[in-house]
């Protein structure tokens, strides 16, 4: 794989470079039905809360992982807040169809696995849909070494999701 920047984003990130902010929350909603549908302030408030945001490209990728110390107020953090003393939690990943099959979410959960792993976090955690199904993120997730643990219905039975753990032990 050719080498690939991943560049991390902050809040102030975006506050400064408008045209930035733009493309990240665009590239977001785009994919909202996977992820959710977020506000300027909205993610600004989310990258505040994150443990570690990083992009690719102007707009070609992005991951949001938090970890069990933020003051999330999302129903799938609190799922594992309930279950786990210590993890980071990918609250979203979403890659650009333009550059869809180059890696590029491979390498940010590389990235956020080593980081994770020398900060001593015990395990990675995140959700993926049930319904709406999202076939291509539980092969990705599984092919990483997610296992599933639960299932649960959220948003009053909007969505079924099925979390998932990955020990970095």
């Amino acid at each position: 794989m050719p080498p690939v920047t991943i560049t991390p984003v902050t809040s102030a990130d975006l506050r400064a470079e408008p045209e930035r902010a733009a493309a990240l929350l665009a590239l977001n909603n785009a994919h909202a039905s996977e992820l959710s549908w977020l506000t300027p302030d909205a993610f600004a408030h989310l990258l505040d809360q994150a443990w570690r945001a990083w992009q690719i490209g102007a707009a070609d990728a992005l991951m949001i992982a938090l970890d069990h110390e933020a003051a999330y107020d999302n129903p799938n953090h609190r799922w594992f807040l309930g279950r786990y003393d210590r993890f980071v939690y990918v609250d979203r990943i979403v890659v650009a169809p333009a550059a869809r099959g180059l890696g590029l979410a491979r390498r940010l959960y590389e990235q956020l696995i080593r980081a994770a792993a020398a900060a001593g976090h015990a395990r990675l955690v995140c959700e993926v849909n049930l319904d709406p199904p999202n076939p291509q993120s539980d092969a990705f997730h599984a092919a990483l070494g997610f296992e599933a643990v639960a299932t649960a219905s959220i948003h009053g039975g909007a969505k079924t999701v099925r979390y998932l753990v990955r020990s970095l032990r």
